[in-house]
């Protein structure tokens, strides 16, 4: 027996013996129960802003954010942001349950294989119904393995909104942005992919709604000429984003993983990463980023939304955070254009910046630069 195995055994027969003594001798106290548990906090929410001290319950725990975070769901490991405060049960916590017998579903718990067809509670209260097996991928993030679902057995099950404060560049707004654009990059096809991110563009006031979308746009612009380059235009690089040391190689072959999309998406590693966030398989099919508009859009929100680069946060946490549109510039290019690198190109993405949020009708706020 191993050491694990045989102290949960010690400890299941020395509870047996308190239980048994309790009753035999009618002493007053009682095993620990459920019922002790501490009361759940409000639950966790992809879209809340935690700051040190917050508090929210998730999976049965009640967990405390260490520093800022959103969209990272407790556990001990990820950032390290979250630490466990223990078991709760009952009170605010609780997660919300549909009303009506067929709308109520088991809670999604990451890592937790899904057969397709499967629906699930999100921690939001909404519900998913997944479209493909998956091992346990989060139904807001990885959107190719689930589908929002609207329970049909009740009228007052809960809504589908994963933007609810909507986008806030209308589609005439993103012509007037991109007058030049190469068709590819649809209207559409940005907001398709919205759902991927639900917190993006739509968290704070309006006016950090609209500087964080057009903070977005500005670097797309000037990372793809005004939307006009699909893929990069260096071609003599092609060979060298395929980082062999990685186990999985460079299956779409060697040449393949160069600079695609809104924010020209390279290295094999970048495709993988991307994909495995997205539920789609891009490691093995990178062409998907230069044929699939919706597709392309996602990846630019992968990287806005996750990624830190070379920087010290991911760009939209730079924008709701107030750290400005130049920690953004930061994530993406890093010294290569910060700290004197290219002043010129800070420049002109600020520039973009500045005519982006003057057609949204807000004003650019301040670190403008890096």
């Amino acid at each position: 027996m191993s050491v694990k195995h045989r102290s949960k055994s010690v400890k299941r027969r020395f509870l047996a013996f308190l239980a048994a003594a309790s009753a035999v001798a009618g002493l007053a106290f009682a095993l620990p129960s459920a019922a002790s548990a501490a009361t759940c906090a409000t639950p966790w929410n992809s879209s809340t802003v935690y700051t040190s001290g917050n508090s929210a319950s998730y999976n049965g725990h009640n967990w405390n954010a260490k520093w800022w975070t959103q969209n990272e769901a407790p556990s001990t490991g990820g950032s390290g942001v979250w630490a466990d405060q223990g078991t709760c049960g009952g009170g605010g916590g609780s997660t919300p349950t549909p009303t009506g017998g067929s709308c109520s579903y088991p809670a999604w718990v990451a890592g937790q294989s899904y057969t397709a067809g499967t629906v699930v509670q999100y921690t939001n209260g909404l519900l998913y119904r997944a479209s493909h097996d998956n091992p346990g991928y989060d139904p807001v993030i990885s959107t190719w393995y689930w589908d929002p679902y609207t329970c049909s057995g009740s009228t007052t099950g809960p809504t589908q909104t994963p933007n609810p404060g909507g986008f806030p560049v209308s589609e005439a707004q993103f012509n007037q942005m991109f007058p030049n654009r190469n068709s590819f990059y649809t209207y559409s096809g940005l907001t398709a992919a919205l759902s991927a991110y639900p917190a993006f563009a739509a968290t704070g006031s309006d006016t950090v709604r609209k500087q964080e979308a057009a903070a977005f746009l500005a670097n797309v612009s000037h990372e793809t000429g005004g939307l006009v380059y699909i893929v990069e235009q260096n071609t003599a690089n092609y060979p060298h984003y395929c980082d062999t040391s990685q186990s999985y190689g460079c299956p779409a072959g060697q040449s393949a993983y160069y600079g695609r999309g809104p924010i020209q998406l390279s290295w094999n590693f970048n495709y993988k990463a991307a994909g495995d966030a997205l539920g789609i398989d891009l490691l093995h099919n990178p062409n998907l980023v230069q044929t699939d508009a919706a597709v392309a859009w996602k990846t630019g929100l992968w990287y806005w939304n996750t990624q830190t680069g070379p920087g010290t946060m991911t760009p939209h946490n730079a924008m709701v955070n107030g750290a400005g549109f130049g920690e953004t510039i930061r994530s993406i290019n890093g010294s290569l254009e910060c700290n004197g690198g290219n002043p010129a190109q800070v420049q002109s993405r600020v520039n973009a910046y500045q005519n982006f949020v003057s057609i949204l009708g807000t004003t650019p706020g301040s670190n403008l630069t890096c």
